[in-house]
C-alpha cells in the first residue's frame, strides 16, 4: 500500500473510531466520579476573592450556602464538552498514530509528543465554543466572592450560544483560543509519558494490569498539569467572558490579555497566586485521567476482542 493509501485508511479506520469512542466514554465516566473537584478548582481560579482553603473545606463551604447539588451545577454541558473533546482529540492522535505507524521508524516520544499537539490544535479549534459555553453555565448562579462579577442568565446550552452571539459576537465564542493553543502541551505531554511508560511496562508482550494503568496515567497527568497550570487559570478567567482587557484585538490583545492577567494574579496574590487551586485541579484531573484510561484501555480491548481483532495493551 502507498503511503498516501495508508494515511487514509490510518484516519478512517474502525480502530479509530473505537479509540475516539473509547476516549470519549472513559472521559465521562471518570469526570462524572469525580466532578465535584472540577466545581472546586473553577471557583477558586475565577473568583479571585474566594480564599484558597483546602479542597474538602470548599467543597463544605459550597454544599452549605448553595446546597448539595451545586457541586454538580453544570455537569450536563461540562460532559457535552467534554465527550466532543476527548472524541476529537483521541481520533486525531490515534489516527496519527496509525499513519505514523505505517512509515518507517519506530515510536518514540518526540513523535508522541508531536502528535499530541497537532491532535491538540485540531480539537482546541473545533470544540472551544462548547468550552466557553460550558464555562459560563458552570458558574451561573455562583455566590462570588468577588462583587465585581456579575451573574448571567442563560436557559441551557442553546441559549447560551445565542445570547452570546447576539450579545458579545460570534468571536467571544474563541475567547481563551491562544492560551488554549499553547495549552495543547498539556495533552501532548500527558501522552507522550503515558505512551512511553506504557510501552516500557508492556516491554517483550507482558500485560499491563488495571492498577498499572491506573498509575501511568496518574504520574503522566500530574506532571503536565503541575507544569501548565497558572496558564490554565488564565484560560478559564478569559473563558468566564467578565475581563475586557485593554480594548485591543487579534493576537496582541489576547497576549496583552493574558500577560496582563499574569501580573495582576502575582501583584495580588504573590507568585504562588498563580497555582491558586492547583491542589483541586490536581486531585480532580490525576484522578479522572488515571480513571479515564482505565475505562478506555478495558473498553478498546473488549472490543477488539469481542470483532476478532488481535489487540495488545501496548499498541
Amino acid at each position: 500500500m502507498s503511503r498516501n493509501g495508508g494515511s487514509v485508511v490510518g484516519l478512517l479506520s474502525y480502530e479509530t473510531l473505537v479509540h475516539a469512542v473509547a476516549g470519549a466514554t472513559g472521559s465521562v465516566t471518570a469526570m462524572t466520579v469525580f466532578f465535584p473537584l472540577d466545581t472546586a478548582k473553577s471557583r477558586l481560579q475565577v473568583d479571585d476573592k474566594r480564599k484558597a482553603q483546602s479542597t474538602p473545606v470548599i467543597l463544605a463551604e459550597i454544599a452549605k450556602e448553595e446546597g448539595f447539588l451545586a457541586l454538580y451545577r453544570g455537569w450536563f454541558p461540562v460532559i457535552s464538552s467534554l465527550c466532543c473533546s476527548n472524541f476529537v482529540y483521541f481520533y486525531t492522535f490515534n489516527a496519527l498514530k496509525k499513519v505514523a505507524a505505517s512509515g518507517p521508524g519506530k515510536p518514540r516520544p518526540s513523535k508522541d509528543l508531536l502528535m499530541g499537539m497537532v491532535a491538540g490544535v485540531v480539537n482546541v479549534i473545533l470544540t472551544t465554543p462548547m468550552w466557553v459555553v460550558n464555562t459560563r453555565l458552570k458558574l451561573q448562579g455562583v455566590r462570588f466572592r468577588n462583587e465585581d462579577l456579575h451573574q448571567t442568565h442563560y436557559r441551557g446550552i442553546f441559549d447560551a450560544f445565542s445570547q452570546i452571539i447576539a450579545n458579545e459576537g460570534v468571536g467571544t465564542l474563541w475567547n481563551g483560543t491562544l492560551p488554549s493553543l499553547i495549552l495543547v502541551l498539556n495533552p501532548a505531554v500527558q501522552f507522550m509519558i503515558y505512551e512511553a511508560m506504557k510501552r516500557k511496562a508492556g516491554k517483550g508482550g507482558q500485560k499491563i494490569s488495571s492498577a498499572k494503568i491506573f498509575l501511568i496515567g496518574a504520574i503522566a497527568k500530574a506532571i503536565a498539569t503541575t507544569a501548565t497550570y497558572p496558564l490554565q487559570t488564565i484560560q478559564a478567567i478569559l473563558r468566564f467572558g467578565q475581563y475586557r482587557g485593554d480594548g485591543k484585538g487579534g493576537l496582541i490583545g489576547s497576549v496583552s490579555s493574558i500577560f496582563f492577567l499574569f501580573m495582576d494574579r502575582i501583584k495580588k496574590h504573590g507568585f504562588l497566586g498563580l497555582y491558586k487551586g492547583l491542589e483541586a485541579k490536581l486531585l480532580q484531573t490525576v484522578l479522572t485521567a488515571a480513571l479515564m484510561f482505565v475505562v478506555y484501555e478495558k473498553i478498546t480491548a473488549a472490543t477488539f476482542r469481542l470483532m476478532g481483532l488481535s489487540k495488545k495493551l501496548k499498541h
